[in-house]
């Protein structure tokens, strides 16, 4: 396990760059004074109503539709193992790495707020177990996106109890007590509130979406430059990406694809050429239209963006811990803000890479490529050329399809019919980090396409951008034309090319920063 720099988490919440520092970069976490002060204050707070005989909800209570059952003392650490242990159901494959350690800390970062009445040494357990590399086992089902992602959040706070599996920063899968004993760190026993603390938050679907935004960041420039490069193989014109055109239509995402791709074609000598007896008065929709859809998800992304910030500096609990002494029950668990932008985002990630698939049966079909070989091949009838490399294209834009119905449309009753409308949030947030490798593979073979045609155009001088990219694909292993050969490895070559961000890397040196 390396570890990158330290993330300082206080009373007022987190970044998205904290977020990936930790889940991503293992960055180690320190716990402010502020934070330790407010923590200690909030216990204050929550011992004394813990000792009143009047119920309290979370406190003195139990939970969901058991909330009406009075707890008293001698219960009350038994009933806060209970939760975590009961709730820790959780089915189905592994959930990884990254994904757990950014919901651990988002749930910190709620802890650390002051308003959930969690110990200061529970907290700095948290942080202990996520700075020693231990992951608690978290499991694909089981959160319903609503009281919080509680399954996920069980498994962890069990691994906090030193109970249940967890990974050790070697990868091995060891009962979680082990690890804990290995790294010098004390399980902690749980009392009043703490359990329930520790599990009624969105922190899992709060995290995928942070490091989706990163990823598709990335992939949207990623796409402009793979566009940029389709309508350069294509013959297309570049007019239509002019700044004027963009601004009176005043979308800011539609405005910088445009202007992305523009920079990408500077000094082409290719673009506006017509090799056919067909004269284009205008380009196709997938090649004219691209900034639009580009910039369309773009802005949803902005959407998303501000979404996730809010929720970065919230405190999601139930009940909280007011400043003014008061512990109110509330509905902030309800995962509906971020279940909305996350399908929102598989919506516009999947329309993507439908106009990308488009673009690259264009390439292909010798009737509408103006000039390219069937299929690109080098020797058609011989060669099939990249013929089937669009089917696995198509095959992944039929699953990302499928992947846009929403999962924040549907609702199944719990607890009893107490928690009877929740927001599907977790299962959002799974189909979307699906999307998003799809997305990543499906520009990645728009890419593979669309280098090999440009080379196909001789005579022709591609723009400065293209040519830098065209020589970087080809020293990170993706061949160019030639006779058939096994596909798949020159695919893989590409996809990790995109995926890497070398894509945009082996750009921007020409055209400087992309939007």
């Amino acid at each position: 396990m390396h570890s990158v720099g330290t993330v300082a988490l206080g009373t007022s919440g987190t970044t998205a760059a904290d977020v990936i520092a930790v889940a991503r970069g293992n960055a180690r976490i320190e716990l402010t004074a502020d934070a330790l002060a407010a923590l200690a204050a909030a216990r204050e707070i929550v011992d004394a109503l813990a000792a009143k005989p009047e119920p309290v909800y979370g406190v003195s209570t139990g939970f969901g539709a058991l909330a009406t059952r009075h707890i008293g003392p001698d219960l009350r650490a038994q009933l806060q193992r209970n939760i975590v242990r009961s709730h820790a159901a959780g089915m189905g494959p592994r959930v990884e790495r990254e994904v757990v350690r950014a919901l651990m800390f988002l749930r910190l970062k709620t802890v650390c707020s002051g308003h959930t009445g969690v110990r200061p040494e529970v907290a700095q357990t948290m942080a202990d177990v996520l700075n020693a590399g231990i992951t608690p086992v978290v499991h694909e089902y089981g959160s319903l996106g609503c009281s919080g992602d509680l399954a996920p959040l069980s498994h962890c706070a069990l691994t906090l109890m030193g109970e249940g599996d967890a990974e050790g920063p070697d990868g091995e899968v060891r009962p979680a007590g082990e690890l804990l004993a290995a790294h010098g760190i004390t399980p902690v026993e749980l009392r009043e509130k703490e359990g329930l603390a520790l599990l009624n938050g969105t922190d899992g679907m709060l995290g995928m979406l942070v490091m989706a935004l990163a990823d598709l960041e990335t992939l949207y420039k990623s796409a402009d430059i793979t566009a940029a490069l389709t309508l350069e193989a294509l013959l297309g014109t570049d007019k239509v990406l002019a700044p004027e055109l963009h601004a009176i239509r005043p979308h800011p995402g539609q405005a910088a694809s445009a202007a992305n791709m523009l920079a990408v074609l500077a000094g082409s000598g290719l673009t506006g050429h017509h090799q056919d007896d067909a004269p284009r008065v205008q380009d196709a929709y997938s090649v004219r239209c691209a900034p639009q859809v580009a910039g369309a998800g773009r802005d949803t992304m902005a959407h998303a963006r501000l979404v996730a910030e809010r929720e970065l500096a919230a405190a999601v609990d139930n009940p909280v811990v007011l400043p003014d002494g008061r512990v109110e029950s509330n509905g902030n668990f309800h995962g509906a803000p971020v279940a909305y932008v996350l399908d929102f985002l598989a919506i516009a990630a999947a329309d993507l890479g439908s106009i990308a698939e488009r673009r690259t049966d264009r390439l292909l079909d010798k009737n509408r490529s103006h000039g390219l070989p069937p299929f690109l091949a080098d020797d058609a009838g011989v060669d099939s050329g990249l013929m089937i490399a669009q089917y696995t294209q198509a095959a992944l834009v039929s699953e990302m399809k499928r992947l846009a119905v929403p999962a924040s449309a549907d609702s199944i009753p719990s607890s009893a019919m107490q928690e009877d409308h929740v927001s599907m949030g977790w299962s959002a947030a799974r189909k979307l980090r699906t999307a998003v490798d799809n997305l990543t593979r499906i520009v990645a073979i728009e890419l593979y396409a669309a280098t090999r045609a440009v080379e196909l155009r001789e005579g022709l001088t591609p723009a400065p951008a293209t040519q830098a990219v065209i020589e970087a694909v080809r020293k990170a292993g993706v061949e160019g034309p030639g006779p058939d050969r096994f596909l798949a490895p020159d695919l893989a070559a590409a996809d990790a090319f995109v995926r890497s961000g070398e894509l945009v890397t082996a750009v921007e040196p020409v055209t400087g920063p992309l939007a």
